[in-house]
């Protein structure tokens, strides 16, 4: 059971680090499109910065450990949570290979619903569905943690993408009308080079709100799989040289995250973000609308507020849809018609499979194991 749980905790760090060049392009795309930064330039400011956003904060994580399984109902084992990231991450390789922009966040959380529904042979009372509380925010399980951000987050970022672009379009309009200096500054040449420096600071702000939600999502995993084992006491005969495994007493308590798991998962992250995603950044940055720096600016900073505000909540909303819809939005603000349709067509998709395509592969994958008695 020791050596299953190791690799429960390897695999979920797997996880991340696809995660980390996965969701790379949701972070440096707009600015590699605009040509602000090199790809290599955005990669390292992007692994930077998502290592100090992953480090910052633990709401999102402490959902994820203890918000969407009822484990009165299913035992959270380590077969359960490896099928659930090898779900994820399936599907996180299938669709970057096609170079569509889909959401870890939700193959992660497909994985562990259809992990757990096969677990408890079809017993859907496994997944906590709904608890709802006064603010909604603060409701449990998949309908007020998942599926209402998974609608509005994605809103609120093409509204503030938008209101963003017009108000900027709006202030160097008025800025033309005025003459003299204003109307020099107005000019699309000071305009590019004003936002080409601005946009290294919301592109910094974007890589630390990715890393602020998008890693918190592996550090619930790993902390969800140490205390099961911890409860099932399988962590009482650690050998000297692995007794750091054991959750602190604050995790057991109050469902804290210790901190090797946090700088752990950082470091993965920041590793993967190195990589690159090259395919997808082309999708984002070059494929949905035609982006200046002024237009990555409005984006990235639209999108990074959206999700910061998320991760504040403990809501683990998607970056992938957060940095397309406000890209989206700051295209609609110049005219519909500098939208690809027929990419967005392709995302939303992609979008709309994430949950039920990874939860099916991770239910697949438990039933296996079952049939060779591995669970």
């Amino acid at each position: 059971m020791l050596t299953l749980l190791i690799a429960v905790v390897i695999t979920a760090l797997v996880f991340e680090y696809i995660n980390g060049f996965h969701d790379t392009a949701n972070s440096i795309a707009t600015v590699v499109a605009t040509k602000v930064l090199t790809p290599m330039q955005a990669v390292a400011l992007a692994a930077t910065t998502n290592l100090l956003g992953a480090l910052w904060g633990t709401a999102v994580a402490k959902t994820i450990a203890s918000g969407l399984l009822d484990q009165t109902v299913v035992e959270v084992t380590s077969q359960l949570i490896l099928c659930a990231l090898a779900g994820g991450i399936v599907w996180n390789l299938a669709t970057w290979f096609v170079g569509l922009p889909s959401s870890s966040s939700h193959a992660l959380i497909g994985g562990l619903c259809g992990a757990a529904v096969a677990a408890t042979d079809l017993q859907w009372s496994s997944v906590i569905w709904s608890e709802p509380a006064d603010p909604w925010y603060k409701g449990a399980g998949v309908l007020w943690k998942v599926v209402v951000p998974m609608f509005s987050s994605p809103l609120l970022g093409f509204t503030a993408g938008f209101l963003a672009m017009g108000l900027l379009f709006a202030l160097f309009w008025a800025m033309a009308r005025r003459g003299g200096l204003l109307r020099r500054l107005a000019r699309p040449r000071w305009v590019n080079a004003f936002f080409g420096k601005a946009q290294l600071g919301s592109a910094a702000y974007m890589g630390l709100a990715h890393g602020l939600n998008d890693a918190q999502k592996t550090m619930g995993i790993i902390a969800l799989a140490l205390l099961s084992a911890h409860q099932a006491g399988t962590l009482e005969t650690l050998p000297d040289w692995l007794t750091w495994l054991r959750p602190s007493e604050a995790a057991i308590a109050y469902g804290d995250i210790d901190t090797w798991i946090k700088v752990t998962c950082a470091l993965t992250m920041a590793a993967g973000t190195a990589v690159g995603g090259w395919r997808i950044i082309k999708t984002l940055g070059h494929k949905i609308v035609r982006l200046h720096p002024i237009h990555g600016f409005a984006a990235e900073t639209a999108a990074a507020s959206v999700i910061t505000l998320a991760s504040s909540l403990g809501i683990p909303v998607s970056t992938t849809h957060n940095i397309s819809a406000a890209i989206l939005g700051v295209g609609a603000a110049k005219r519909f018609s500098a939208i690809r349709w027929t990419v967005v067509e392709r995302m939303l998709w992609a979008w709309i499979l994430t949950i039920p395509a990874a939860g099916g592969i991770a239910f697949g994958l438990f039933e296996l194991l079952q049939a060779f008695g591995m669970t």
